[in-house]
């Protein structure tokens, strides 16, 4: 009997609701490194674009406005000339910072290496 109860109680358990909605939005390809970019300083889409390999400029300008969405994240235009957008995290993404950290810290004693970083020629 008390073996049922304790699955009962398990099964009742349900995954927190933070949790939740921090990995819909964090744990979408490239959000992660975008905002590890953002948080050394703002940046200008191209410079976003050379600093995250492999990213599309369409999927840069989409992730952009939807970490934007979220308010993690500033969209500025310099009227120039020329005309330049750049991109800095706002209150709610610097918060980010120790969590970011602190994920980036355990992937580098728990997950296998990376590949060494190349520069393209």
């Amino acid at each position: 009997m008390a073996v049922e109860q304790t699955h009962d109680a398990a099964a009742c358990k349900r995954v927190d609701d933070g949790i939740t909605r921090v990995f819909q939005l964090l744990g979408k390809r490239w959000n992660g490194p975008i905002l590890s970019v953002l948080l050394e300083q703002p940046a200008y889409f191209a410079d976003l674009r050379r600093a995250i390999p492999g990213i599309s400029e369409r999927m840069l300008s989409d992730r952009l406005a939807e970490l934007g969405a979220a308010g993690l994240v500033l969209r500025e235009v310099d009227e120039g000339p020329p005309l330049r957008v750049s991109y800095r995290l706002t209150e709610r993404g610097s918060a980010l910072e120790p969590a970011l950290k602190e994920l980036g810290d355990w992937a580098k004693h728990h997950l296998p290496d990376a590949p060494p970083c190349t520069e393209p020629r």
